[in-house]
């Protein structure tokens, strides 16, 4: 029996129509940042790993791919069993996201750049996830970023370019969900959490819609916390909303919360909804964070938040930065087929004994007029030949005579009827 011929598990091959409806929606996305003044830029797909692994990515630092250190000798491996260190036999690593790799674009060519800088990046990362539905070890990754502006610009404007591409895209019902570091940080201090626990508590915290309300709690008192009256407070964040800020409660950063107040009233054609248990994974994330929600949809289509101190690590000074990321495979996953696109593939099927220079001829006239055309050769199963076509996302066939000579006598139909 011949063994099975499949891509890497977590990983994808494309056929010609998926492939481009991926197409069409990346093309969507980078018109719809463009428009909003955002420059695209590219960078590694490996960057070091003492960069990837040192600290900024939260939990997705476990999930990066390694990239082995070259002429490698059986003393080394050895050494570093010894040592239980196998990281040291990598200097290299795939990028596990965006973030990392813009930051240290950015302390590398700061001078070339403007004083504050608008990016886009859309490219594929890697991460050693455990392959399910929507998740993938190998995705693409959109991502608009704003460096240089401390001030609540960099929100609005992320923000607002989002959700304008999220509508470019056909999608509708989408919210942002909304909060900020210093609402958690506070929070945390009112239940009396170490700030040496702090981000083990988060972690805990973002697992709520997995884990529920005794969920938390449990794993929180398993690390030590005191939880008296945390499952009650808890229980109150979840439908609260902005109402909150009307009954002031201890835990809550008002200063905060005024700042997210403010930029609600600033985009007020955009759904935001505030949620003080929202915790972004990430550990450089700094003030404001946020996350895409779809109604029909148990998980976010995309995220980002404000990340100060992170360029900081790689220039020696701190350089205010914000970002937003498109969840690409989440969202293309909801986009149907790009009806305009279909309508102008069309096939022309000939004869087997059609003259070359008569089909070229009339496919050349077809394509001058804006169309995709396909030459293919009629079959004895000629349903079969059309279906594949219509899956291949063509809309429209024509027959060529042998006496076919101009593109204006051929008689097209819809395929599928």
């Amino acid at each position: 029996m011949a063994t099975p011929v499949t891509p890497p598990r977590g990983m994808r091959d494309f056929l010609p129509a998926d492939k481009a409806s991926r197409e069409h929606a990346l093309g969507v996305i980078r018109q719809s940042f463009s428009a909003h003044g955002f420059d695209e830029i590219e960078t590694p797909v490996m960057e070091d790993a003492a960069r990837l692994h040192s600290g900024l990515g939260g939990d997705n630092e476990k999930l990066a791919f390694a990239v082995m250190k070259r002429g490698l000798k059986a003393t080394d491996v050895a050494a570093a069993v010894a040592a239980d260190d196998l990281l040291s036999l990598a200097d290299l690593g795939l990028r596990f996201d965006l973030t990392v790799p813009l930051a240290r674009f950015y302390a590398t060519h700061r001078a070339e750049l403007p004083t504050v800088f608008r990016a886009i990046q859309i490219a594929p990362v890697w991460r050693a996830e455990r392959p399910q539905k929507g998740r993938y070890r190998q995705f693409v990754q959109c991502d608009i970023d704003i460096i240089g502006e401390a001030g609540p610009l960099a929100e609005i404007e992320l923000i607002t370019a989002t959700a304008a591409t999220l509508d470019a895209l056909g999608l509708t019902g989408c919210s942002i969900r909304i909060n900020d570091r210093r609402i958690l940080t506070t929070m945390l201090g009112h239940w009396g959490i170490a700030p040496e626990l702090s981000e083990r508590a988060l972690i805990t915290i973002d697992k709520l819609d997995k884990i529920g309300v005794d969920g938390v709690v449990a794993e929180l008192a398993g690390l030590g916390v005191d939880t008296a009256g945390i499952a009650d407070t808890v229980n109150t964040l979840g439908g609260s909303g902005w109402n909150v800020g009307a009954e002031a409660p201890d835990w809550l950063d008002q200063t905060a919360f005024a700042d997210l107040l403010a930029l609600r009233a600033a985009m007020p054609g955009v759904d935001l909804v505030f949620d003080p248990t929202l915790v972004r994974g990430m550990g450089y994330y700094t003030g404001t964070i946020f996350e895409i929600s779809h109604p029909t949809l148990g998980y976010s289509l995309g995220g980002g938040g404000r990340y100060d101190g992170m360029i900081g690590r790689f220039l020696g000074t701190d350089v205010p930065a914000c970002g937003f990321s498109i969840g690409f495979e989440r969202i293309v996953d909801l986009l149907g087929a790009d009806d305009a696109s279909t309508a102008r593939a069309v096939v022309l099927v000939h004869n087997p004994d059609a003259n070359p220079a008569q089909l070229v001829n009339l496919k050349t006239a077809l394509v001058a007029d804006g169309l995709r055309v396909r030459l293919e050769r009629r079959t004895k199963n000629l349903k079969a030949l059309l279906d594949r076509a219509a899956e291949a996302g063509f809309g429209r066939f024509a027959f060529v005579g042998n006496d076919t000579t101009t593109a204006a006598e051929l008689e097209f139909k819809d395929l599928g009827t």
